[in-house]
């Protein structure tokens, strides 16, 4: 071996090993996001009690995150761009620390809700500008890997939030569920500052006003409608209304981007087909189906048998290590299989999974019930990391920013889009059976219902090429 291949290596080993501390720098900030969104939730009554109001005015707190998070994502790519995605990045979690902050030391609603309305903004930026580092830092042979590891936040803080606010709520206090969020927070940015560098765009170009404020309104009245057909009972017609406008006001955005010189984003990156199939088709349909389940699964156990939260966590546990169970083989995987097989065949066992589940009821073995959780756990989290890598495997560093911010746009549609489909599919079977709650198999239908849909989604991934992102998985027809 001759000195230069012995530099070359070293180098290639030093990059790898750089791409890895920040992947794994910038999973630690997803989780305390993810694990925020999902830990709130458990202290509501208490919170309410607190604050002297009903239980149900509390859910305007995570409503106005999640609409505020809409309206700042759009932003995310070119704030990236003109001031640097590290500073950005920094920004953000300090935004959120700082909020979380407010929110734990709140003493009446208002307060909370303009803190968790600051937290929702430092929110937005976080996730698109953290996925802009990882694919600047790591090289496509890289990017399994490190898509992995920014994946596991997503697939382990649902499972982990609610386990742990309870927890929280029960032995200390609910201010402890935003407290909590401070080390987290201050360990995040200064690992930031250590481990990731500092990468500008050179011409980030003028804020287009008109492009942001057409795609900030439309996803936000999209989410918007989504998140209340789940929890509004005003009637229809609200709803019916938002979902209109929000549709509107997106094909205007879309018509905006695509006739402008320097739009606030490029849509360029949905001609790309592994990017489009990964997004927005096939991908957006699979998401919907995985995303519904987490909802599905604590409302199955605790209607449904009769449970009490900790009985159900302690199921809820073994789906949770499936999710981690997958990650040391979904690169040899990919590599041996390729995209286009995995995302198919992994696709069909997750869709008959979540079928599956609708089928448990109390009598059935326990063995059986963890064995199902735990496949659809380790499905779960192959088809997320496929996916998240499929979508950038072909994307040329001029898209990276509008491709991420899209990405990030599409998973939050899908992701209140599974849990409408799911909670609307359970509404209407109870009505058609005239009862007040649901049952076995009222869980059974949306069961089947969110399933099929995966099995669709999986069908479509055969329109992929068989190498489709071979450069990045490595896996080579035989």
């Amino acid at each position: 071996m001759t000195a230069v291949e012995t530099i070359d290596k070293t180098d290639d080993a030093q990059a790898a090993r750089r791409a890895k501390i920040v992947a794994l720098v910038v999973a630690v900030s997803f989780f305390m996001q993810i694990l925020d969104g999902t830990i709130v939730t458990t202290s509501l009554p208490q919170m309410a009690a607190s604050f002297g109001v009903q239980p149900v005015s509390m859910s305007i707190g995570i409503t106005v995150y999640m609409l505020t998070m809409a309206a700042f994502i759009p932003l995310s790519g070119w704030l990236g761009d003109r001031y640097g995605a590290r500073r950005v990045f920094m920004a953000s979690i300090a935004v959120f620390t700082l909020a979380s902050l407010f929110c734990g030391l709140s003493h009446g609603l208002t307060e909370f809700v303009v803190a968790r309305a600051v937290q929702g903004a430092g929110s937005a930026l976080m996730t698109p500008i953290g996925r802009i580092i990882v694919l600047k830092n790591a090289r496509k042979s890289e990017l399994v890997q490190a898509i992995a590891l920014i994946t596991w936040p997503a697939l382990t803080a649902p499972v982990v939030g609610p386990l742990l606010g309870s927890f929280i709520t029960t032995y200390a206090s609910w201010h402890w569920n935003f407290l909590i969020n401070l080390p987290i927070g201050i360990l995040g940015m200064a690992l930031v500052w250590r481990f990731v560098p500092e990468q500008r765009e050179e011409n980030a170009g003028r804020l287009d006003v008109r492009g942001f404020v057409l795609s900030a309104a439309g996803l936000t009245l999209l989410l918007a409608a989504l998140e209340l057909s789940v929890k509004w009972d005003g009637g229809l017609a609200p709803i019916a209304l938002m979902l209109v406008a929000g549709i509107i006001l997106s094909v205007m955005a879309t018509r905006h981007f695509l006739r402008v010189a320097n739009p606030l984003l490029d849509l360029s990156a949905f001609k790309v087909h592994t990017y489009a199939v990964s997004t927005l088709s096939a991908g957006t349909a699979s998401r919907v189906a995985i995303n519904a389940t987490p909802f599905l699964l604590p409302l199955l156990f605790q209607l449904g048998f009769g449970l009490s939260s900790i009985e159900a966590g302690a199921y809820l546990l073994v789906y949770f290590l499936g999710n981690l169970g997958m990650k040391a083989v979904t690169t040899p995987l990919l590599a041996k299989l390729g995209f286009r097989t995995v995302l198919f065949f992994n696709g069909m066992i997750a869709a008959l999974s979540i079928m599956g589940c609708g089928f448990l009821t109390p009598e059935t073995p326990r063995v059986v019930t963890y064995a199902l959780l735990l496949v659809a756990g380790l499905s779960r989290s192959m088809e997320f990391t496929a996916l998240n890598t499929l979508a950038f495997a072909d994307i040329n560093p001029a898209q990276r920013s509008s491709a991420s911010t899209l990405s990030s746009m599409l998973q939050q549609v899908s992701m209140l889009l599974g849990v409408a489909i799911a909670a609307a599919v359970l509404n209407v079977s109870v009505s058609l059976r005239g009862l007040e709650g649901p049952g076995l198999i009222d869980f059974r239908l949306a069961f089947v219902v969110i399933g099929a849909i995966g099995i669709l989604s999986s069908f479509r991934f055969l329109q992929l090429a068989r190498d489709a992102g071979a450069e990045v998985s490595g896996h080579k027809r035989g």
